[in-house]
């Protein structure tokens, strides 16, 4: 039997939770993903299959800021920013989907980034 990859078993993860987690008009799904230098986060609407804000570390209006900085000090700015465009979207609350990766470190600095910018998960 070959071994599995890291990343074959963060998307076996990430489907087993994917089958609970849905999101609602009302309270949509706001989705991490990270990638070894990265980190994005959408808002989606799954009910019509929309996005309806995104913020990552490369972002245009981000970018900018991002040199120098350590990658938890990116993913707090970004939960930041997701948080922003959330309210400007009119949404305060939402169900944390963390893509099938733990919870610490960049996931969880991204989420108390969020929270702390008030959105309600």
């Amino acid at each position: 039997m070959a071994k599995k990859s890291r990343n074959q078993a963060r998307l076996r993860r990430h489907l087993r939770v994917r089958k609970k987690i849905f999101g609602t008009p009302e309270r949509p799904r706001m989705n991490v993903f990270r990638s070894s230098t990265q980190i994005y986060v959408q808002i989606i609407d799954d009910f019509q299959g929309h996005t309806l804000a995104s913020a990552s570390s490369i972002d245009a209006e981000l970018a900018g800021s991002m040199k120098g900085l350590t990658n938890l000090e990116q993913a707090e700015k970004v939960g930041k920013a997701i948080a922003e465009r959330a309210k400007k979207a009119g949404i305060d609350s939402v169900v944390f989907d963390r893509g099938g990766y733990k919870y610490i470190g960049r996931v969880k600095a991204l989420a108390e980034a969020a929270r702390e910018g008030g959105l309600d998960f």
